[in-house]
């Protein structure tokens, strides 16, 4: 290899070499950048009350419910009504063949005229009997049979008049009115059926849905929870004398009328372990259907002194206790333990463990270390309590508050 080329090649890697210790040199004179102040978002929270309403399940079903059925045998003889149509108290809604029964009410009529008849006859004999026997022109039996059957013939009368009576009510009942206002369903039966009234044919049903019922079943546990924590003071009352009742629909949309709540079931269902509460709607349009299956918010209370925290900003420990995570005064964040009650509207109740005006950090805790100096982005106004707090039942979890923060 000639000498000049092999110089070069010593020239050139000393030029590399010389760059590489030079950059080596800066590298180690370069200190690494302090990392970045984490931003944390906060909210002070306080003590306020809450309203509470818990959701429960449900079906719709009728105000009134009335089953139309034959009181009397016989050929129905023509139907006088729309089925599924809207149909008036005292509306006929079937003919059945009132011939026989017409013929009843002349028959009762005849017997009723034989018996006044005989009554008159009896009666006129008495008083004759009367005039008689004190002059002793007839015996005291002739007059004592003359009354037993005066007043025989008296009950005759009597007794024809009741089926007289009997018979019209039968001949009434050939012409099948609606008991009450609603609308009607399926007939039964068509022209030319034979109904028999011993065994009560039914002919149709006629619902009433203007107002509506709506039946809903909660746990008998939520129901003594509920009122123990009425009687520990807990929970107060709105004062309400009817707790209302908000709807929300099979599609998932909210019924745009508010019901009240009519009565709490006084007995377990021992299959379920439910108790029954019902309610009533105004159902104008006939939106609600019977037998539509829908949730309730049913209000409970106010809930008193008594703390919102975001859902997310609860986080649990190894212990599975509730803990938040506080910005301390001097930005440093603090791990505290709490105790939560129900999930309300995505935030849960806290009973112990915080202080009014106390910061907690809503978002990214998973992120943070107890101790980390961090800045504060944003601060939220306290919580307020929610004009419709809806309470999920079993979603409590109870912690051990730490001393230093008990109330």
């Amino acid at each position: 290899m000639p000498l000049t080329t092999l110089a070069r090649r010593c020239v050139l890697a000393a030029a590399v070499t010389t760059v590489t210790l030079t950059l080596a040199a800066c590298g180690e004179d370069k200190k690494p950048a302090p990392p970045p102040v984490p931003e944390v978002t906060v909210m002070a929270v306080r003590h306020d009350s809450v309203p509470l309403k818990v959701e429960l399940p449900g079906r719709t079903a009728p105000f009134l419910l009335a089953e139309v059925r034959a009181r009397v045998d016989g050929i129905v003889q023509e139907r006088r009504f729309v089925e599924g149509a809207d149909v008036k108290q005292g509306q006929p809604l079937y003919m059945i063949d009132p011939a026989p029964y017409r013929a009843a009410v002349a028959s009762a009529e005849a017997t009723l005229q034989r018996a006044q008849a005989n009554l008159a006859s009896s009666s006129a004999q008495l008083d004759r009997y009367k005039v008689l026997v004190g002059g002793n022109a007839v015996s005291k039996q002739a007059f004592d049979n003359a009354e037993a059957t005066q007043l025989q013939a008296a009950a005759d009368v009597a007794a024809a008049k009741a089926t007289l009576t009997t018979a019209k009510i039968n001949l009434g009942y050939t012409s099948v009115t609606a008991p009450i206002s609603g609308r009607s369903s399926v007939s039964q039966v068509t022209q030319g059926a034979y109904v028999q009234g011993g065994s009560a044919t039914l002919l149709t049903t006629i619902v009433q849905i203007d107002p509506m019922y709506v039946d809903l079943q909660q746990s008998s546990v939520e129901g003594l929870a509920l009122r123990r924590d009425i009687a520990a003071g807990a929970l107060k009352l709105d004062g309400a004398n009817h707790a209302t009742v908000t709807l929300k629909l099979e599609d998932g949309t909210t019924y745009k009328s508010t019901g009240s709540l009519e009565f709490s079931g006084v007995s377990v269902d021992p299959a379920t372990g439910s108790v029954t509460l019902r309610a009533k709607f105004p159902n104008p349009d006939h939106l609600l259907l019977p037998g539509m299956y829908v949730r309730a918010s049913v209000s409970q209370g106010v809930r008193p002194d008594v703390m919102r925290v975001p859902a997310p900003a609860v986080t649990r420990n190894a212990q599975g206790e509730a803990t938040v995570m506080l910005v301390g005064a001097d930005n440093k964040l603090v791990v505290r333990t709490i105790e939560t009650g129900a999930l309300v509207d995505g935030h849960w109740l806290v009973e112990k463990g915080l202080q009014d005006n106390e910061r907690i950090v809503t978002s990214g805790i998973q992120k943070l270390r107890p101790g980390a100096v961090v800045k504060v982005k944003a601060a939220a106004p306290a919580t307020t309590a929610a004009p419709a707090a809806t309470a999920v039942a079993g979603a409590g979890a109870t912690g051990t508050a730490a001393p230093a923060a008990a109330r």
